[in-house]
């Protein structure tokens, strides 16, 4: 298997969606194109009553976007493909059409934050913590702040963006990100079984008709995204957003 991937399984009516790379389960614009697709063909099958999407890994659930990735865009068009690619992603979950539940199990930054928000229903652990960090980049957490506000509301979403600090596990509850939040992965696992296996055994139609209500607002998401896929792209182009992120690559580089 490749060090980048996504792959996916049925087994009892649920698909299982799992992705993976090196550095923190960080996204690539390949993998968020995979990501999207897939999510969206699992949605489709008739016999799939719902989706488990998980990463790779006892650590990091999502880093975000590929720091390697951001360096490497040179141009407008480019840049917008990239973040367009966290947008399709999220709406993706929004219109599959199938619940979506996600699997936390470790600290999440940036586009993980949108994943683990436009989940209808979220597991994680204790060590969980979330935190919008684009602005330390030098952009903003605009493809994703529509599904994050969804969840926690406008202020609370300004904070985060702003002072691009960690919330914990049980913020994140509190704030209805997570659902169940358990003290080791194993208990979460167990947790996320028992759920599932209720899933499995509900009518597709109801879980459907539930994933719709549940959605109904969410129409001007795709009005939205444009603007703030542009937001982002021009800011990523700019030479404090490149120094940016090869001072944090840095830092990382020497823990």
């Amino acid at each position: 298997m490749s060090d980048e991937f996504v792959i996916s399984e049925i087994e009892n009516n649920i698909s299982t969606i799992t992705f993976g790379t090196p550095k923190s389960n960080a996204l690539p614009g390949n993998i968020l194109e995979k990501l999207a697709k897939t999510i969206l063909e699992e949605g489709s099958k008739t016999k799939v009553k719902a989706i488990l999407l998980k990463s790779a890994g006892e650590k990091s659930f999502c880093g975000g976007a590929s720091f390697d990735e951001l360096l490497e865009i040179k141009d407008l068009e480019t840049s917008k493909n990239f973040f367009g690619g966290f947008a399709k992603v999220l709406n993706a979950m929004r219109t599959c059409g199938k619940i979506v539940v996600v699997r936390v199990q470790g600290k999440t930054t940036g586009g993980g934050v949108g994943i683990a928000c436009a989940a209808d229903y979220c597991f994680a652990t204790e060590n969980a913590a979330l935190a919008l960090t684009e602005l330390n980049l030098g952009i903003g957490p605009f493809v994703i702040g529509p599904f994050v506000e969804r969840k926690i509301g406008i202020a609370a979403f300004s904070a985060m963006a702003l002072d691009a600090d960690f919330r914990s596990a049980k913020w994140c509850e509190e704030h209805n990100i997570y659902n169940s939040v358990s003290p080791t992965i194993e208990e979460m696992d167990f947790q996320l079984e028992e759920f599932l296996k209720k899933l499995s055994g509900r009518t597709t139609e109801a879980l459907a008709l539930i994933k719709k209500v549940s959605w109904e607002n969410s129409a001007h998401f795709d009005k939205l995204m444009p603007e703030r896929i542009e937001m982002s792209a021009r800011l990523i182009l700019e030479d404090s957003a490149k120094e940016n992120i090869e001072k944090i690559k840095e830092r990382l580089r020497k823990k």
